[in-house]
């Protein structure tokens, strides 16, 4: 089944939008306008990624000239308290992740470097402790198997992370000779999830022999394979392809061998519509697209998923091969809120917990379920596709609902 969303609007007077959103409301934005565009695509920001620290919540947003580092404990108030700056000012790509309170920042133009930052400090300051190109200048993405305490490049490279700030290198694997090129990776316990671009998605395992892994299966689409994550459970892989207007793909893997589809989300938004970055949390599929900003997806159950919740983050008109709009999402605050990174209007923190049923006390009510579902006007209906739909739970919360089958 594909799911196919529709941007509406309803003058009713029991819903009213002021953007184009759903379940979803915006709780502080930043944009810097003296950060200046890269001068490639005309992009001020890229990446984004979040830590907890010293019992408070950080937001990391990259831009054009560097890493920019927001107390958003009180998201309201966020404020920025570090701006580590990069070895280029005028970057497209910017990459993070974080590992035993050490942020890992990476990016893909210029005379780069990797930065390794101590965010022990935090919100007083963030003393960069690592900022060098003798392992490597530049790299599009990066992760760590925080299992294995090994970080990953998309050049092919593996540094085991004993100690977190000085990385050492293992094995530096030929990328070339596995498939066409690194784009993007993800990784948990020595397995690697590779986006290879038009060659598709291979799945390594790095246990035995790092330098030269062992495939245990792949998938193609023709597409630009571009990112993916994998569920906790580790059976469920959902991977975008950066091309206009695709699905991004809902798959079983536990059989590496035969990976295979269960469905497919696609935002609505037409013909300039392009999936970017995506993060599993829990039930919940967080998808960033250019041009129509987060959508939010409950995948409880993978073959037949459903849209909870979307907020558009560019309000301008959608432009071919323009990249305006989410570049990256990061969902896993302890809080619940959502960071949010758009190429031209910056960080967006967003409370999602409409869209996810996530309200701070509802890990102490009994297990829910559903009463009723009602239209917008309150009236009783079956669970139907082509209709806004409320389901009313036993606990008391809601959740809007809009689906086409």
């Amino acid at each position: 089944m594909k799911l196919i969303v529709l941007i509406f609007s309803l003058c009713l007077a029991t819903i009213a939008y002021t953007q184009e959103s759903l379940n979803i409301n915006l709780i502080f934005q930043w944009d810097d306008p003296t950060i200046p565009a890269e001068p490639v695509y005309n992009l001020n920001y890229n990446e984004v990624w979040g830590v907890a620290i010293n019992g408070r919540e950080f937001g990391i947003i990259g831009s054009s000239i560097g890493t920019h580092i927001f107390d958003v404990t009180d998201p309201a108030n966020s404020i920025e308290v570090e701006f580590i700056p990069g070895a280029s000012g005028q970057v497209i790509h910017r990459d993070y992740h974080d590992y035993q309170g050490y942020l890992y920042i990476v990016c893909d133009e210029g005379p780069g470097t990797l930065q390794i930052a101590d965010l022990s400090y935090l919100p007083d300051s963030v003393p960069v402790v690592y900022d060098s190109d003798s392992l490597f200048s530049r790299t599009h993405n990066i992760f760590i198997d925080s299992l294995n305490g090994i970080l990953y490049n998309t050049n092919g490279g593996v540094y085991s992370l004993e100690d977190p700030e000085n990385p050492i290198e293992i094995a530096n694997v030929n990328i070339g000779s596995l498939f066409d090129h690194g784009h993007d990776l993800y990784v948990r316990n020595d397995t690697a999830y590779w986006h290879s671009g038009p060659t598709g998605l291979f799945v390594f395992d790095y246990s035995l022999d790092q330098e030269n892994p062992t495939m245990l299966g792949s998938l193609s689409l023709g597409e630009y394979n571009h990112s993916g994550w994998l569920n906790n459970e580790g059976n469920i892989y959902v991977f975008a392809e950066e091309t206009f207007n695709t699905d991004v793909q809902i798959c079983d893997v536990s059989d590496f061998s035969n990976i295979t589809i269960l469905s497919s989300v696609n935002s609505g938004g037409g013909a300039n519509s392009i999936p970017h970055n995506l993060i599993i949390k829990d039930e919940y599929l967080f998808i960033s697209y250019y041009h129509d900003g987060l959508y939010i997806f409950d995948i409880s159950n993978p073959n037949d998923p459903s849209l909870v919740g979307f907020y558009d983050t560019e309000p301008g008109p959608s432009i071919p091969y323009s990249w305006h709009g989410a570049w990256g999402v990061y969902p896993n605050l302890p809080s619940g809120n959502v960071l949010v990174s758009d190429t031209r209007h910056g960080l967006f923190i967003l409370n999602v917990s409409e869209a996810t049923n996530s309200n701070s006390d509802l890990s102490l009510q009994p297990t829910k379920s559903l009463v009723k579902i009602v239209d917008v006007m309150g009236r009783e209906i079956n669970d139907e596709p082509k209709t806004l739909m409320i389901k009313i739970y036993s606990d008391g919360s809601k959740q809007k609902v809009f689906r086409i089958e």
